[in-house]
Formats: structure tokens, C-alpha cells, sequence
């Protein structure tokens, strides 16, 4: 009875968000286990192009921090803005979106950074950030919001990026957040015109 009761007061309402809250929860104790070698594994760096694993490190990246004060700023975050967008944009569009940000930040790391470890969920969490400022666009109208927001967070790394020297990827907040502009504003435009009957999914 008991049980029937916490079920019906808890709800998994955020499946893509809370999974990756999880499984990243369990790489960073399995981390902590093997002393620091499962992120040797999961991080994302150039190796070869003909190693397969370097392909999957574009994904896992996402899911390996450095210690808890890592994992607890980027899902902090995450957890608080995560499952109003995944309300507002579909669990799938959302597993998509996470895939081929995670994907292409990795893939820039490589090619550009490629002596250099990446690792974290900051750039999922820029891009979602960016994602949920573009929740109330309407008539293809960009929202004065988006703007500010985009402006705050991306002009402060980039500012950082030139003032700071730390092991913080500036690069991967700042493609995480636009990458979020564009899938917000392509989102929207697409279900715009779906509405005019330009478009069928």
C-alpha cells in the first residue's frame, strides 16, 4: 500500500534527462573505483582514425566528470532546466539533440585539440540553456530573451577563454550554445511552417 502510495507521489518525468544524470552518476563512481581510468577510456582525444573506440569517445565524453563538485555543477543545472525542455521538445528530439551536440564537440576537440582530454556535460548543459530560452518563441520571432541569454553566457566565455587559463573548455560551452540556438530556432520555424501546411513529418 505503501509502495502504490510513493508511486503515485514520484513520477519519472524526465526519462532522456534522468538517464543521463544516472549513467553518468555510475561512470563517475566506477571512476573513483578504478582510480581515474574508466575517464582515460571515456574521455574524448585524438588517437588514430582507424581505432573505433576514438568514433565511440565522441559520446561517452558526455557522460565522465572529474570528481563530484564536476558532476554536481553540470546537473545541478541540468536537472533544473532538463525536464522543462524535454516536456516542451519530445524526449526523442531531446536524445537526438544531446547525441549530436555530444558528437560534434567531440569531433571539434579532435580535430583541433586533439593532444587535449575532453571531458564533462557542460556543453549539453549550454546547449540546453539555449534550448530553453527559445521556448516561448512564436511567429518566427526571435524572443528579446534569446538574445540576452545567448549574449550573457556565450560573450562571458568567450571573455573568459582570453582572460583565464584553467582546465575549462570554453569551446565546448560556446558550440553547446549555439548548437541550442539553432535546434531551438530551427524547431520552432519547422513547426511553424508544419502549421501553414508546408511541411509533413
Amino acid at each position: 500500500m505503501e509502495k502504490r502510495k510513493m508511486n503515485k507521489l514520484i513520477s519519472f518525468n524526465s526519462p532522456v534527462i534522468l538517464g543521463l544524470a544516472i549513467a553518468s552518476f555510475v561512470v563517475l563512481i566506477l571512476n573513483v573505483v578504478t582510480n581515474g581510468e574508466i575517464n582515460k577510456l571515456f574521455a574524448v582525444y585524438y588517437s588514430s582514425w582507424a581505432d573505433p573506440m576514438m568514433y565511440l569517445r565522441l559520446f561517452t565524453h558526455t557522460l565522465a566528470h572529474q570528481d563530484l563538485s564536476h558532476y554536481s555543477g553540470n546537473f545541478l543545472l541540468l536537472l533544473a532546466v532538463g525536464p522543462l525542455v524535454e516536456e516542451k521538445y519530445g524526449s526523442k528530439n531531446v536524445l537526438i539533440m544531446i547525441l549530436t551536440t555530444s558528437a560534434i564537440i567531440g569531433l571539434i576537440n579532435v580535430i583541433f585539440f586533439p593532444r587535449t582530454m575532453l571531458l564533462g556535460a557542460s556543453g549539453i548543459v549550454f546547449m540546453f540553456i539555449l534550448l530553453a530560452s527559445f521556448a516561448n518563441m512564436k511567429d518566427g520571432r526571435i524572443p528579446l530573451t534569446v538574445i540576452l541569454v545567448g549574449t550573457l553566457y556565450i560573450g562571458n566565455e568567450i571573455v573568459s577563454g582570453v582572460i583565464s587559463n584553467d582546465n575549462i573548455s570554453r569551446m565546448a560551452h560556446i558550440i553547446g550554445g549555439l548548437l541550442g540556438a539553432l535546434f531551438g530556432y530551427l524547431y520552432h520555424m519547422n513547426g511553424l511552417q508544419n502549421k501553414k501546411g508546408k511541411y509533413r513529418y
